[in-house]
């Protein structure tokens, strides 16, 4: 007879799943970060003309570091739970990580104990964040929370994503949308760049929960049915969420040039308010007018019929 979810038992196994996880994604990432540079570029000089990895060999990284080699690879093996503070800045001066890289390192290597999520318990937006969105009249907004789920949206974020209330809940949810569904490849002009930002997140979200079974689910899910998704969870890369300018390809009034932000939460870490504009008197910004007076029908507008005139 299985287990009842919840039960020591269960939780055990879960908690030692999340650390064999945790040990392969640690490994697995310095490899990555390490077959990214070369002796050149850490100044150690190159030995042999043939190599058989690409990137630093291990005795490399691990004299830069100043680290012993058996340490670096007791590391890179996944057993880094006594590693220092010290240690791991080292190693990550040493492979040039990025702040979120680095921080990525230290959740892995050495993961904080925290209180156990209720699984069964969806998140909420508080009412006077709804509130907020649908007083940003003309501002594309929507919350969006753990592993990439959209929570609460205005009318003009289904106008210029589409009308997320006729898809079921369980597929309003940006990873899924993005490699399963074909409208954001049709919308997003560097539909490559949204994917590979989608994936550096989940990425670094499982660095911080690898006991998240419903995360490990929807990683499974998507490697299974997308090589895409597989090739870049495979490359490792992580990436928080901040802003930047995205180009979207829309049926109704065409190109538009938009710069998003995203806002964490005070209360919540796990929910981030996304907004998007366009420069003020631009062509995007004509065209986001034009969707503003088209409502809840610039979701459903037929993408073969000719496009309105902006001027």
């Amino acid at each position: 007879m299985e287990d009842e979810p919840g039960t020591p038992s269960t939780t055990g196994r879960r908690e030692a799943e999340a650390v064999l996880r945790r040990r392969a994604e640690l490994g697995e990432f310095l490899r990555t970060r390490r077959a990214r540079l070369t002796p050149e570029d850490v100044g150690v000089p190159r030995v042999g003309r043939y190599r058989r990895v690409p990137g630093l060999r291990r005795e490399e990284l691990a004299q830069v570091a100043g680290v012993s080699v058996a340490y670096y690879t007791r590391l890179e093996q996944g057993h880094g739970r006594n590693v220092s503070a010290e240690v791991l800045d080292a190693i990550a001066r040493a492979l040039r990580l990025t702040d979120t890289e680095h921080a990525h390192l230290t959740h892995l290597a050495k993961p904080k104990r925290h209180r156990r999520r209720t699984q069964a318990r969806s998140q909420r937006v508080r009412p006077a964040l709804r509130t907020l969105l649908d007083a940003l009249e003309g501002v594309p907004a929507y919350v969006i929370g753990r592993r990439t789920d959209i929570l609460a949206w205005n009318r003009m974020a289904a106008s210029l994503f589409g009308d997320w209330e006729r898809i079921p809940a369980r597929e309003r949810n940006w990873a899924r949308m993005v490699f399963l569904r074909p409208e954001p490849r049709e919308l997003f002009a560097e539909w490559d760049a949204k994917a590979a930002d989608i994936v550096s997140f989940l990425r670094l979200e499982a660095g911080c929960h690898a006991d998240d079974p419903e995360l490990a689910a929807l990683v499974g899910e998507l490697s299974v049915r997308s090589d895409e998704f597989r090739r870049l969870w495979a490359e490792h890369d992580v990436k928080e969420k901040g802003h930047g300018v995205k180009r979207l390809l829309h049926p109704l009034v065409g190109e538009l040039t938009l710069s998003f932000e995203t806002l964490t939460l005070p209360d919540d870490a796990d929910q981030h308010l996304v907004t998007y504009h366009a420069e003020p008197d631009s062509p995007s910004a004509d065209g986001l007018r034009l969707l503003g007076s088209w409502g809840a029908d610039a979701a459903h507008v037929d993408a073969s019929a000719p496009r309105p005139d902006r001027g």
